[in-house]
């Protein structure tokens, strides 16, 4: 087996989640679940960002402190996060002693390896509080954050701790094009690329009279700037720097939004780089939930509340929706029309008329016993076709790809029962065409259950407790070729996908 250590992006603590915090976290849940499942040994980490200038704001507007404040919102995203059955085997947080220390060694090393990679200097710039960073001329439209335009940019001038991130542009550039830090989707691979070919400015990695954050080291009044402070929690979490941390770092993936490429791919690596360790392996960059062609997020005003998503049709389907209609590679439109249409078609009268149909066959015809039979057409179109497209999908983090391979196969079985009719076998007493069908039905549904299994997690349970099958894992999926049907008995689940009342 071999370590898969997955990130996702820590977020602010300045108000609740919406859709597009659910997009990264379900479709990195959905690889960390398909990663165990073939066996790797995965730490999946997620967490909060709590030393950002935000937070003080929206303490002070609450009127509370602002360890109050973090604990709140803490809660809240955890809260969100279990109702979508997101899978992680631990939790950080930026305002823990673990990261805190991490932060500071971090630091240290640099200093000692590259003392002339940090350094004070005056810097005067327009700062974004949605992004918690000084906005370049090129990130500025119509004199506002590209990322956050209902915002006012600060003028803001102070003296700060920089670092020297334009020494680090050609080791990185080395990096990325070796394929050593790999940067995927092409799209975004080659917006970095673009980005160091022009060339770097240094960093600035402090600020000035802020009463929140990590006190920046030998450095009175100044705090660790956030994004610097940040991106060490991927570190932080494997407990560096204690001996045996390396048994997870470097990282496999961090899994990020688009719009923070720029730390992920260039910042975090020449970090590590200059502080002597080694960078991580790839970053995969998504792209934006959007309502009406807009990005949502926190700051322009949710249009959809999360809570009510998960409450339309259930966790399992939102997770379906999100990664099958919306996707993790570019932007994709949230409506609830496209919801709802989504639950009716592929999961309604998709997966849950076929387990139901097929399970009712089965009690009707052989008492729940799954009967054995050779390999139909069915079997051949699941192991050779949808299972390896399905395996290459999911191994190159193609989560939609995954999707459509398992309910190509649900759509493959239900032209199967059409063209069999195997109502008419049990009325002609064609006794073992029947038992052929029924088996390939059963064998057809192992497998379309094991391919959902990391994008609906929980429906996919209740399926398998339906079918007899063990909880998944390595010896399961090794199955899928020829799944177990000896001695084996059905029973039919409640319904899986109850359609709404009609209004």
């Amino acid at each position: 087996m071999s370590k898969f250590f997955l990130t996702t992006a820590i977020d602010y603590s300045n108000g609740d989640p919406h859709l597009g915090h659910a997009l990264e976290k379900v479709g990195a849940d959905a690889i960390a679940r398909y990663r165990r499942l073939r066996g790797d040994q995965v730490h999946f980490l997620m967490g909060m960002d709590e030393n950002s200038q935000s937070v003080i704001e929206m303490s002070a507007k609450h009127q509370i402190t602002p360890r109050t404040w973090v604990d709140q919102m803490a809660e809240r995203f955890v809260r969100f996060w279990n109702r979508l059955d997101t899978s992680q085997d631990d939790w950080i947080r930026t305002t823990e002693p673990r990261h805190t220390r991490a932060v500071l060694e971090l630091l240290q090393r640099i200093q000692r390896r590259s003392p002339d990679d940090v350094f004070l200097a005056d810097y005067e710039g327009l700062y974004c509080t949605g992004c918690e960073d000084f906005k370049t001329e090129s990130q500025i439209v119509n004199g506002k954050c590209a990322e956050h335009p209902t915002l006012a940019l600060v003028p803001t001038r102070e003296t700060n701790h920089f670092f020297r991130l334009s020494a680090y542009r050609d080791r990185i550039l080395a990096l990325i094009n070796s394929g050593e830090l790999a940067v995927e989707p092409a799209i975004r691979r080659n917006e970095i690329l673009r980005l160091l070919e022009s060339g770097l400015q240094d960093i600035s990695i402090s600020r000035s009279r802020l009463p929140w954050g990590i006190p920046f080291p030998g450095s009175d009044g100044h705090t660790v700037y956030v994004w610097f402070d940040a991106v060490i929690n991927y570190l932080s979490a494997t407990g560096f720097p204690d001996p045996g941390y390396e048994r997870l770092w470097p990282a496999d993936l961090h899994v990020v939004g688009k719009g923070i490429t720029r730390f992920h791919c260039v910042l975090w690596p020449a970090m590590c780089l200059a502080a002597g360790i080694a960078p991580p392996r790839a970053v995969w960059a998504h792209g934006y939930v959007q309502w009406l062609g807009a990005k949502m997020s926190k700051t322009a005003g949710t249009a959809v509340n999360l809570d009510d998503a998960i409450n339309r049709h259930g966790s399992d389907a939102l997770r379906y929706f999100l990664i099958r209609e919306v996707g993790f590679e570019a932007d994709g439109d949230f409506t609830w029309e496209r919801f709802d249409a989504r639950y009716t078609a592929d999961l309604a009268d998709g997966l849950g008329n076929l387990v139901a149909r097929s399970l009712a066959m089965i009690e009707k015809y052989r008492a729940g016993a799954v009967p054995s039979g050779p390999a139909s057409s069915l079997d051949l179109e699941a192991t050779d076709r949808q299972l390896p497209a399905y395996q290459a999908a999911m191994d190159r983090y193609d989560l939609k790809g995954g999707a459509e391979a398992a309910w190509a196969l649900i759509s493959a079985a239900d032209l199967y029962i059409t063209q069999s009719a195997p109502w008419a076998m049990a009325k002609q007493g064609r006794g073992e065409e029947l038992d052929q069908v029924l088996a390939s039905l059963y064998r057809t549904l192992a497998r379309i259950t094991i391919m959902a299994g990391p994008i609906m997690p929980a429906k996919t349970a209740e399926i398998r407790t339906a079918l007899g099958l063990p909880d998944p894992g390595p010896a399961l999926w090794n199955r899928l070729q020829t799944p177990p049907t000896e001695g084996l008995t059905v029973r039919r689940p409640a319904i899986l996908f109850p359609k709404p009342d009609p209004v």
